[in-house]
């Protein structure tokens, strides 16, 4: 059985949507394993243009089943808006399709409350949070302060226990935040409205993924943001506050005994940060503006203008040690079509001395880039299908960050299309 996770070497928007997207036809199964509705996953094919933020990306491949699996924070709310606008663009999503860990912990109405509260309170302390309730959400369930989405099965009980945690909640919401309390009328229209819908949907996915493994089928295992974004190793504390590394996979899946086959790293070629926290190689000016657009480069879930620079050789090489990649797709090739020079950031200094070593988060924001440059192209390479395609510089590009980073890049994106992908042999 293949068992291949995706997932992100920077700091996320890496395109993992897109190459989830194009992997699918060769799997039965796609896993979202962490994260929930706080990133988005843009995927163009010839259904449409689409950003999911919590469907999985393989919902597009007819006879693929897509999978939430426990360690997602489930918000049954966005996610049932999330299912009527994707059907409403003529992709079918049933039961059959689709199914959700029962043991998923529901991101609870109040969450997305906390999450603007707290970055508002902070201000210019903020970690660049989206307001989609991730952290609060996250601390909720390692309190155990949360209920799972099985517990909607029995309507008579999960709104005592809702009652229960609306209560504690106030307490928080009116004494700290002077925010207006929740009640049980609300949580009843919340029940009906966001959480009735998905009922069809779930089912215990341990016993589902073990049959699935024991049938032979390939699972894809799909990942939320990047390594660098990874609550324990990522830049601490402007991190999500989930696992983002591909070791997490199993257990966030619902089938903690399985082990990866393969792991696909996703890194784009250039880099782009959304939010907040150290970016080291990060431009400014008319060079990043020019770039952020030829890019498009904008979050698929806020819409913020993400962050721009050079592809970071330092921070690529440690995403990839830390997900523990047996290969990359690197995105986007075609954006930096028609450059002269093309810059890379390849060791950091610190401290007046230069590394090639990703410091501890609190080093990094005193890290400088160290740049160098490599010749550009000036070919349109959105058409090539085959390495032999490309052009020398731009070949060449692609070999030197897959010798820096010490891993094969087989895939090469040159365009947001789903057929737009190099595959070298």
């Amino acid at each position: 059985m293949e068992a291949c996770a995706v997932v992100g070497i920077n700091w996320g928007d890496e395109g993992k949507g897109r190459v989830v997207d194009w992997l699918t036809e060769k799997y039965d199964l796609v896993i979202r394993y962490q994260g929930g509705g706080n990133a988005g996953h843009t995927v163009i094919n010839e259904k449409g243009k689409f950003a999911l933020h919590l469907l999985p990306s393989g919902i597009f491949r007819d006879g693929v089943v897509n999978v939430l699996g426990p360690g997602v924070a489930l918000d049954p709310e966005n996610l049932w808006k999330e299912i009527q606008e994707v059907t409403a663009q003529g992709v079918a999503i049933t039961p059959e399709n689709l199914k959700i860990s029962d043991r998923a912990s529901l991101l609870l109405p109040w969450h997305r409350d906390l999450d603007a509260l707290e970055e508002a309170r902070l201000k210019d302390r903020k970690y660049g949070s989206t307001r989609q309730g991730i952290a609060p959400f996250y601390s909720d369930k390692y309190q155990k302060k949360t209920i799972l989405a099985g517990e909607l099965r029995r309507p008579d009980r999960v709104m005592a226990r809702l009652e229960e945690l609306m209560t504690w909640k106030n307490l928080t919401l009116e004494r700290v935040y002077g925010a207006a309390p929740y009640t049980r009328e609300m949580l009843e229209k919340w029940l009906e409205e966001s959480c009735r819908p998905i009922l069809p949907f779930l089912c215990d996915m341990t016993t589902y993924l073990r049959e699935a493994r024991a049938q032979g089928k390939r699972m894809l295992f799909e990942a939320q943001l990047g390594a660098l974004r990874d609550l324990d190793y990522g830049i601490y504390p402007y991190t999500t506050s989930s696992d983002t590394t591909a070791a997490y996979a199993p257990i966030g899946s619902g089938l903690p005994d399985l082990k990866l086959t393969e792991v696909m790293g996703i890194v784009k070629a250039y880099s782009t940060c959304v939010g907040e926290g150290p970016f080291v190689c990060e431009m400014f000016g008319e060079e990043a503006e020019e770039l952020r657009k030829a890019g498009a480069e904008y979050g698929a879930k806020t819409g913020r203008p993400r962050r721009v620079g050079p592809i970071d050789l330092v921070a690529t090489r440690y995403g990839v040690q830390v997900q523990g990649a047996t290969a990359v797709a690197l995105t986007k090739l075609d954006v930096l079509t028609g450059r002269e020079t093309i810059p890379l950031c390849v060791r950091y200094r610190v401290d007046g001395e230069e590394t090639d070593r990703f410091p501890f988060p609190t080093e990094l924001a005193d890290a400088e880039p160290v740049l160098e440059t490599m010749p550009g192209w000036q070919e349109d390479i959105s058409k090539a299908r085959r390495w032999e395609e490309l052009p020398e510089a731009a070949r060449n590009y692609v070999e030197r960050i897959e010798r820096e980073i010490g891993c094969p890049i087989p895939f090469i994106s040159v365009g947001p299309e789903r057929e737009c992908m190099i595959l070298r042999s």
